[in-house]
């Protein structure tokens, strides 16, 4: 497992009078769980939770040796799997660790979580000019931590997460993007007609306790050959 660049940094700052895991969980608006798992290596902190522990110890974080390289491999996590049109319950008390595999690092954004999706069903089968089938990883960069340096814009492909039921069920798809002055489109490219698109209106609110974003922007898809097991 790839350790995470901070941890150490976190854990010299905790040891200072006044500060504490509680107070650092306060501070990033997490559970102190989340901060409890950083220190013993089972999470990392995201970008943004970053420049908020910075606030919180008066600290910039040293310039690492993982922050300086832009090659070789890194790590990814797997998230989980993308199917459009099912909602899965969501264990919000779930802290099993993700499985994390050695991937290539992506030279444009190095310091970027990748997030790797297992593809289920026929809703990207359509694609153009390469088609996402069942059984396909995709290779995503966490939408989160490029936001600041990237626009969306149409023709991309993203994971999108829909909550609902209070975030209780989730369902992640992946679509491609179509932006409009008005509107954001998310789109199947499927042959089975089944799958219809995703409309965001900008002066639109939900009233159906459907929530929609952004979590992931896919930059690779992978896939084995059959015959090696």
């Amino acid at each position: 497992m790839l350790e995470d660049p901070y941890k150490k940094w976190v854990i010299s700052n905790l040891e200072k009078p006044g500060k504490s895991q509680t107070g650092l969980a306060k501070a990033l608006g997490l559970h102190p769980s989340a901060i409890n798992r950083v220190v013993s290596g089972m999470r990392q902190l995201k970008s943004h939770e970053v420049a908020g522990a910075v606030a919180y110890f008066g600290e910039d974080p040293p310039l690492t040796e993982v922050m300086q390289n832009t090659g070789g491999l890194t790590e990814g996590i797997v998230a989980g799997k993308v199917e459009a049109g099912t909602f899965r319950e969501v264990d919000e008390f779930d802290q099993s660790e993700r499985q994390r595999v050695a991937i290539p690092r992506d030279e444009l954004f190095p310091n970027a979580r990748q997030l790797l999706f297992d593809c289920s069903g026929d809703s990207m089968n359509d694609l153009k000019p390469r088609p996402i089938l069942q059984g396909d990883r995709l290779v995503c960069l966490a939408y989160d931590d490029v936001e600041h340096l990237l626009e969306l814009k149409s023709g991309m492909v993203v994971v999108v997460e829909r909550t609902r039921d209070s975030g209780h069920f989730r369902e992640w798809s992946v679509k491609q993007l179509e932006l409009y002055p008005d509107r954001a489109e998310f789109h199947p490219r499927s042959t089975n007609p089944k799958h219809k698109p995703i409309v965001i209106r900008q002066d639109h609110e939900a009233d159906d306790g459907v929530t929609v974003k952004v979590i992931a922007l896919v930059r690779r898809v992978m896939n084995e050959m059959p015959g090696f097991s």
